[in-house]
């Protein structure tokens, strides 16, 4: 095979390779540039998102907070305003509670304090002579040293025979005064055994109708219509076995009553509007409870 040497200049190709190699570098310059920026706008566009996403989660917890805060404070001044509420029925109640009590106390004080003094008197009256002799006759002996005529130590024999004729006759005049007094005492004495012995009853007592008088009162004790019925007997004399039976007696025999209407008796109205116009409240609770008063209805109770 034949050789051919030939020369061949390669300077025009080193020329461009020299040429092309300082583009290469600076493309690889811009290259490492750009990637630079490239991962700092990364970087960055990561920052930013994390910054939004956190101050978003951020308001979003704190607007859920917020929510909840108002919503419990709401319910909290509700149940304050309630319980204020409920404060000031109470106040009322138990003020209304002391002036009712203080009422009850004073007519009840008085009413005692009338019969105590009532009975005192009955029992002094029943044994009348016994408490006058306990009152005058008792301090009139026990001062009778000082109502005695008193005698001089030191006097004359004629001085002395007078004062003690006076002091004998003053003690005459004392001693017929109490036989008097105890002669009055024993016939007052009989007479008033003699009056018990006609007031006493002798022998087996006589039977005979009392009359008692009885409330009955029915009430509604819930929505459900559910009534309640209070049978109240007058106290006065009655032991509590006799109150038991007359209350279980009543009991029985309300199956054969029934509830009728009846229009308000005009007494009963009248002391209502005089009670009402006497009262201290505002004028819209008088209206208030005259409205009411008109639109009751009072019922009784009569046979089936």
């Amino acid at each position: 095979m034949a050789s051919i040497d030939c020369m061949i200049d390669t300077e025009p190709m080193a020329r461009e390779i020299n040429r092309i190699s300082g583009h290469v570098v600076g493309t690889t310059t811009a290259v490492t540039a750009m990637q630079t920026a490239v991962i700092k706008a990364e970087k960055d566009a990561a920052d930013n998102v994390c910054d939004n996403v956190n101050r978003g989660f951020y308001t979003l917890i704190r607007s859920q907070i917020s929510q909840k805060t108002a919503k419990l404070q709401s319910e909290v001044d509700s149940h304050l305003m309630k319980l204020n509420q409920l404060k000031k029925q109470l106040l009322a109640l138990r003020d209304r509670m002391e002036r009712d009590y203080n009422m009850t106390s004073a007519r009840y004080f008085k009413l005692f304090n009338a019969l105590n003094r009532e009975l005192k008197n009955r029992v002094q009256e029943l044994d009348r002579p016994t408490f006058d002799f306990a009152q005058d006759e008792t301090s009139k002996l026990s001062n009778r040293q000082t109502m005695l005529t008193g005698t001089v130590s030191v006097s004359q024999l004629e001085s002395v025979a007078y004062s003690q004729r006076i002091m004998v006759s003053n003690l005459k005049l004392r001693a017929s005064n109490v036989i008097d007094s105890m002669n009055r005492f024993l016939c007052q004495s009989e007479e008033q055994k003699r009056l018990s012995d006609k007031i006493l009853l002798q022998g087996r007592a006589v039977e005979a109708h009392v009359a008692i008088p009885v409330i009955v009162s029915e009430s509604l004790i819930n929505e459900n219509g559910n009534t309640s019925t209070n049978v109240i007997v007058d106290s006065t004399g009655l032991p509590n076995n006799v109150q038991m039976d007359i209350r279980n007696s009543v009991s029985g025999t309300l199956g054969d009553l029934q509830w009728t209407d009846n229009a308000t008796n005009s007494e009963v109205a009248g002391e209502f509007s005089r009670m009402v116009a006497d009262s201290q409240v505002s004028p819209r609770v008088k209206k208030m409870m005259e409205q009411m008063f008109a639109s009751t209805s009072i019922q009784t109770l009569k046979k089936a």
